[in-house]
């Protein structure tokens, strides 16, 4: 690698089981690609993302107790280091701003912005922290040289939310077309339920939490069951898990629903299903909606806030239902399994392809 060219970090809590984590590990190693020395820097270096962390980027291990515990460490770094820029995410956010700011020092500073705020805000009343954070990012956020959000209904939430002007928020999707996503998605499958003549398998994928919707999938799913032999299969581990276990079998669907927990590699379970189904009440840019179509999988998904219609082009290339209604969704999902509709054209994936998102990402941390 040439260590001519400025080195650039990105700063997460941790690589844990979410779509940011992803996306932001493909953006870090994306921009390595390009002769950039990277350092990937966590306030601590834990999750199950771990073990997808290339050699291209150096790690860089805060050993912070607490995500806001890691401002000092972080400060030091950004005094030690000098990288170039800096790019944070979620509410990683607040905390690099202050770190710069603690720091002393001037290097560039992007922040990003992957969900819906008020939609985080209003379903985290267990979490009063959570309530102050709108006014945190109106005082903070335009500290930073670009605010991103990933996609435009991110941008006019989170305006709306804070006291941040729109035209002070860019958009840029998440670079989810990557040139190894088709070859991940051909390795073999040892999985019963994927055999030549199996019953349809309807996928989803993504963290076990009350965002995600799971519940209202395996309530839809049970009314699909009514109607039709059919299996759901959840990729992903979280707190819900005895939660949707319990409806698991208080609806009597032990044999026909299996939560398979986290996988390192979805996307042979996502290319090989019969359906796709985002069942999440709130969303930023939902990657797993992105692979699914790029993979050519019938997707269903819930108009949620965020950028689900704008993936789906208002429904021309995937059904959208409401958030919550099991009927709505159950019916959804049949229709999914008994016709297909026409994927995007080849132009459809420039905004979500690494290669363009690279090129704006690196104009936004150098300054072009």
């Amino acid at each position: 690698m040439s260590t001519s060219k400025a080195r650039l970090a990105f700063f997460l809590p941790g690589l844990y089981e979410g779509g940011a984590e992803r996306v932001i590990l493909n953006l870090a190693s994306g921009i390595a690609a390009r002769g950039y020395p990277v350092d990937l820097v966590l306030a601590r270096a834990e999750g199950p993302y771990m073990a997808q962390l290339p050699d291209c980027l150096r790690l860089v291990d805060l050993k912070a107790k607490r995500v806001l515990s890691s401002v000092p460490a972080l400060a030091q770094y950004l005094r030690l280091e000098r990288p170039a820029a800096l790019l944070s995410a979620m509410f990683a956010n607040v905390i690099a701003l202050w770190a710069r700011r603690l720091g002393g020092v001037t290097q560039r500073l992007v922040i990003t912005e992957h969900n819906s705020l008020s939609s985080v805000v209003r379903n985290q009343d267990q979490d009063v922290r959570w309530k102050w954070y709108p006014k945190l990012a109106g005082w903070f956020y335009p500290w930073a040289d670009e605010i991103v959000a990933v996609s435009r209904g991110i941008a006019d939430d989170l305006a709306r939310t804070t006291t941040i002007p729109r035209e002070r928020i860019q958009v840029v999707y998440n670079p989810v077309v990557t040139p190894d996503l088709l070859e991940k998605s051909k390795e073999p499958l040892d999985h019963p339920w994927f055999q030549t003549g199996g019953l349809p398998v309807v996928v989803s994928v993504g963290r076990l939490t009350a965002q995600k919707g799971f519940d209202v999938l395996i309530r839809a799913f049970a009314l699909v069951r009514q109607r039709r032999h059919a299996r759901l299969l959840i990729l992903g581990e979280g707190e819900l898990r005895p939660n949707l276990e319990t409806l698991v079998r208080e609806l009597g669907l032990e044999q026909d629903v299996s939560l398979a927990g986290f996988v390192q590699n979805p996307y042979p379970y996502m290319a090989r299903a019969s359906a796709f189904v985002l069942s999440s009440r709130w969303e930023g840019l939902p990657t797993v909606v992105i692979e699914a179509l790029y993979l050519g999988t019938p997707i269903v998904a819930t108009d949620c806030p965020g950028g689900t219609r704008e993936i789906l082009m208002d429904g021309r290339y995937g059904r959208l239902v409401p958030v919550d209604s099991p009927t709505v969704l159950a019916g959804a999902i049949e229709t999914s399994l008994d016709a297909r509709i026409p994927g995007p054209p080849d132009e459809r994936w420039h905004p979500f392809d690494s290669r363009f998102v690279v090129d704006r990402y690196l104009d936004l941390l150098l300054g072009a």
